[in-house]
């Protein structure tokens, strides 16, 4: 069996030796060898083991450098392992080459520690970086052996306490110490020696030493540390040699590079604490590591004094109970801008900002302040990275007076956009931040596509505020330094050629304030503390005492500093003032200083606008009143005042003729109340017309009224009182049999009256309501602003003024349904009644005539008008043509033919005679007919009378031949055989002679007209009689 075992363990030595080793063996030599030995590879076996342990390390460079798609698998650390992001552990399991770019980590088990590289990444030529230097898992020995109290200990080599590593311990002034200086790490994770202390040497004549804990930046985004920490010192140097400030104590810096990352600060702010000696202030710089530091010191009782931070977010007490800081808040601009806006007198602004916690917390504390200054943010816009959109919207919303909140790479990409959207010149200005480069405009940028050019366009006249970090005055403060003194020791110190390419050159004015602002407070609560007993070298972690003076102090301090007078509001913020500058010809030129302690704006009058001055901050609004045109009005108006003066006429036509007959079955009353009523309605367009071109605004609800009440009572009565004619028509003269007897009645006037009044008080009714629940009064219509013809940053409002009330749509509903009933209802009446004829009221069909034009025009008219309300000459037209027209039909059709009948007729008493004889006419067709009925009647009476003569003669004349023929017949048989021959037959007869004369009626009754069927109506009795008595066969005769 054993003999079968070596060609497997000999097969898996070939693999190696041709690099196709698998990933559990390439990863565990070990086990192969543990493998083969179980299976009986003796010797063999172990000599293989020994051989890749051998080879291993010189085989990793040649499958390496085979590999041109990634780096092949490598060994973890003794006694750790690694990490592989994104793969499980199948994968691992079968991986063997790892892409490009990917990352590797080491991990240690228990208490271990990485001591090398961390983390590998594979490289495009397939090796992994930083493979020269070593990463080993150590033992990690106690940390509290790394801080000795009144003591310093260092590090060798620098970085984590692990196996090997040596401390060296020494004592500061004034203490002694006891132990050895010496300990050393060892393999097992312990020290080989005790932890020594720092005795205080009573025979120590010495100052005693208070430390600073100080995070400064030297590199990372803001590496402000490089000039703010040799600022620091130099104010520690001078402190500690004054014999005022202090005397018994001196201050010491220690101090780490934060790199400006909360991160790195965590680690950095943990050793600070857990590392003797203890601190007694803390001093961070960069907003997101006093941030960190400021909510953690709290817990440790320390007081956290910044250099360099302007976050809003700071300010918060509950938050950072114990925080101050010598950089003013980026706050500290909004009071400066508020000042700005209310001295050339803005109340309205806009503002853009990249989304950012310091932005968002400055302009969230902006849009407080400008409120309670009573303006306006009119638009808060916000970007991430590409401001295009916002910047747009800016100029759709009109935008004026702009707050711009950003970093500097970010104020090149809006200014290009500023540019394109042309948001600028005139009519705009533009608020900067006042910290970026002098030429931030004309740095070229590859992310924006405009040149130098378009963009000192685009800036020119904007005005920045910034924070005055150097004392514009030459004033000596408490360091006995004027600023400018300060700033030539700080470039000696500094020792390079451009001092303001240093990071922080601007805010070490603040770094050196904080330093006299620190040793200040601290030398004013030496005396409190002893006072109570203590000390500030008692001062330790859980002391609240001793933090609580020393917040008392700073809260309190007031000084001048190389940057100005420095103090702290009740948020620990630092009180400035702000320098105020504008872009003037490519370059910035102060124009003033705003002390927001003392609330003094010093102006120095340099201020420069492209216009006449500063711009208006939101386009000028001019109200403009569309009023009625005023040749419509005066046209329209004529045309009022005639149809007043034809009303005026008709109604004293009708009441002079109210005697005639004809006048009175037409109901003359209700003609009058018509005729008033169309007066009325168009003396309502009079006050239709007028507006505030010609009355008060204050006045104008009166004329409101006017319209109303003139209108609706001169419709009711107008309409009301025709309505009421054809009622009564239709009532009476419409149905069949059960009326017949009513017809014959006499039509009450009361009634009519009635109508009309019930109809009248109905609307007066309403009308009253309507006032008293919801009175009319004017309102303003407002529409689309205009530009004008002109170039001028105005744009025009149009108002238009209007009557409404409430609930105006209601009323109107009410009302416009109300009167539409009555239309339809007389348009309905009115054609039922056209082929009636009464003599009670004879001109009905001219009042449905005049009803139909009244109706169709108001229902035309009423929802016309509603539709062009907003356009007040096509209203007024519409409304008052309407009235205007219903009014000169109603009284034309009414009392022209009356005019016409009576004035053609020319005698008014023989026309009330032939009224009697005639009966009432309802039309002038019927009128005629009658009269040439008359003239035929009285044409055939003389005929009639000439034949009745010539009937009377021929009966004498036959009277005579019978008495005649009696004489001469013997005897009656004789006379009675001999009577017919007598008479001429018929057949002898003139033909001629039957006829009947000209103009004569013929035989046949029903060919006569009704009115001549009866004789009676012809002839006196007497010649009745005597036409009944003849023979028909004599008639013949009477023709002869």
């Amino acid at each position: 069996m054993s003999t079968s075992r070596t060609p497997s363990c000999q097969h898996k030595s070939k693999n190696i030796v041709g690099f196709q080793l698998s990933l559990s063996a390439f990863h565990r030599p070990a086990k192969l060898a543990a493998i083969c030995l179980r299976h009986g590879g003796g010797v063999m076996a172990m000599q293989l083991f020994l051989l890749v342990l051998h080879i291993l390390p010189s085989l990793v460079v040649p499958i390496h450098n085979s590999s041109t798609g990634g780096c092949a698998i490598i060994r973890p650390p003794r006694e750790g392992g690694i990490r592989y992001r994104g793969l499980t552990q199948e994968q691992i399991r079968s991986v063997q080459i790892l892409p490009m770019d990917y990352e590797i980590e080491y991990i240690c088990r228990g208490n271990r520690v990485i001591v090398g590289p961390k983390v590998r990444k594979c490289l495009p030529n397939g090796t992994w970086t930083d493979m020269t230097q070593h990463s080993s898992c150590l033992l990690l020995c106690p940390r509290v052996w790394t801080s000795l109290e009144n003591g310093q200990v260092t590090v060798r080599p620098p970085g984590p306490p692990v196996e090997g590593s040596v401390l060296h311990y020494r004592c500061h002034s004034g203490f002694i110490l006891e132990g050895r200086n010496v300990s050393h790490c060892t393999k097992l994770g312990k020290w080989d020696a005790p932890k020594p202390i720092c005795l205080y040497d009573k025979n120590s004549t010495g100052k005693k030493k208070l430390y600073i804990g100080a995070l400064f930046p030297m590199s990372g985004g803001w590496p402000g540390g490089q000039a703010c920490m040799p600022s620091a010192q130099m104010a520690l140097d001078l402190v500690n040699n004054r014999s005022d400030i202090l005397p018994d104590y001196e201050l010491e810096l220690i101090h780490y590079d934060s790199m400006c990352d909360p991160g790195e600060s965590t680690k950095l702010l943990y050793d600070l604490l857990y590392t003797e000696p203890i601190k007694i202030v803390l001093l961070p710089g960069c907003s997101g590591v006093s941030t960190i530091v400021a909510e953690a010191a709290r817990m440790w009782n320390l007081i956290v004094l910044s250099y360099g931070s302007s976050s809003p977010a700071l300010s918060n007490r509950q938050r950072f109970p114990t925080f101050f800081r010598t950089h003013p808040s980026a706050t500290l601009h909004n009071p400066t801008r508020v000042q700005l806006f209310q001295k050339w007198k803005w109340t309205r602004i806009a503002t853009i900002q990249q989304t950012t916690e310091v932005f968002t917390s400055t302009l969230d504390d902006l849009e407080q302040r400008v409120k309670e200054a009573g303006i306006e943010i009119s638009v808060r816009q916000s970007f991430l990275t590409d401001p295009a959109v916002a910047v747009k919207n800016l100029k759709r919303q009109d935008a004026r007076i702009i707050v711009g909140l950003f970093y500097e790479t970010e104020a090149r990409k809006v200014f290009c956009e500023v540019f394109k959207e042309k948001l600028y010149g005139k009519k705009y200005v533009w608020f900067l931040i006042g910290w970026y480069a002098d030429n931030w405009f004309k740095i070229k940028d590859p992310t924006i596509n405009c040149t130098v050019e378009n963009m000192t366009e685009a800036v020119e006249g904007h005005v920045t505020t910034e924070i005055v970090m150097l004392n514009p005055e030459t004033v000596r403060g408490v360091s006995n330094m004027t600023s400018q003194e300060f700033l030539a020791a700080l470039i000696s110190r500094l020792g390079v050629m451009n001092p303001e390419e240093t990071g922080g050159f601007q805010e070490a004015p603040l770094a050196y304030d904080a330093i006299w602002a620190l040793a200040l407070a601290l030398n004013k609560t030496v005396a409190p503390l002893k006072a109570k007993g203590r000390r500030l070298e008692d001062f330790n972690y859980n002391n609240k005492d001793i933090t609580s003076e020393i917040y008392r102090a700073l809260n309190t301090s007031s000084f001048e500093g190389v940057s100005g007078q420095v103090v702290f509001d009740a948020q620990g913020s630092r009180m400035a003032m702000t320098l105020i500058e504008q872009l003037q010809e490519g370059s910035y030129k102060k124009i003033g200083y705003y002390d927001s302690s003392q609330k003094n704006l010093s102006w120095f009058g340099k201020d420069v606008w492209i216009g006449a001055g500063p711009p208006a901050d939101r386009t000028v609004v001019e109200k403009e009143y569309r009023f009625l045109s005023q040749k419509l009005f005066a046209a329209v108006s004529v045309f009022a005042g005639l149809g007043i003066l034809l009303g005026i006429v008709c109604l004293t036509f009708n009441i002079y003729n109210g005697n005639v007959r004809y006048i009175q079955n037409s109901q003359p009353y209700l003609n009058n109340m018509t005729a008033a009523g169309c007066m009325m309605a168009l003396a309502a367009v009079f006050p239709l017309g007028i507006d505030g071109h010609h009355v008060h605004r204050s006045q104008f609800p009166v004329v409101c009224q006017f319209r109303l009440w003139l209108l609706g009572l001169g419709f009711s009565l107008a309409y009301g009182s025709m309505f009421t004619k054809i009622w009564w028509v239709h009532t009476l003269f419409t149905k069949k049999e059960e009326k017949k007897e009513k017809r014959k009645q006499q039509l009450e006037p009361w009634k009519l009256y009635a109508t009309v009044g019930v109809l009248l008080g109905v609307d007066f009714l309403s009308l009253v309501i309507w006032q008293i629940v919801d009175p009319l009064h004017i309102t303003v219509e407002e529409f689309t602003r205009e530009a004008p013809k002109v170039d001028l940053d105005v744009l025009i409002q149009p108002l238009l003024e209007h009557c409404s009330s409430e609930k105006m749509n209601t009323w109107l509903g009410v009302v416009y349904g109300y009167k539409g009933l009555l239309l339809l209802l007389g348009i309905f009446l009115a054609y039922e009644t056209k082929s009636v004829s009464t003599e009670k009221i004879n001109d009905h069909r001219a009042v449905g005539m005049a009803i139909y034009n009244v109706a169709v025009l108001c229902l035309i008219t009423a929802p016309v008008t509603m539709i062009l309300s907003s356009q007040q000459d096509a209203s007024f037209a519409f409304a008052a043509l309407a009235i205007v027209f219903s009014a000169y039909i109603t009284l034309v059709v009414l009392f022209v033919p009356k005019m016409r009948r009576l004035i053609t007729r020319g005698e008014w008493q023989s026309e009330q005679q032939d009224t009697l004889k005639t009966g009432s006419s309802t039309n002038n067709n019927d009128e005629e007919k009658s009269r040439q009925l008359e003239r035929e009647n009285r044409e055939l009476q003389k005929i009639i009378q000439e034949k009745e003569e010539r009937v009377s003669a021929l009966r004498n004349q036959l009277a005579e031949r019978q008495a005649l023929r009696n004489r001469r017949r013997p005897s009656t048989g004789q006379t009675q055989n001999h009577n017919a021959p007598l008479l001429p037959p018929l057949s002898q007869t003139d033909p001629k002679s039957l006829l009947p004369p000209p103009g004569y009626p013929s035989a046949d009754n029903h060919s006569l007209p009704p009115s001549f069927s009866n004789s009676s109506n012809l002839y006196p009795a007497e010649s009745k009689m005597s036409r009944n008595h003849c023979h028909n066969s004599q008639i013949p005769l009477l023709y002869k």
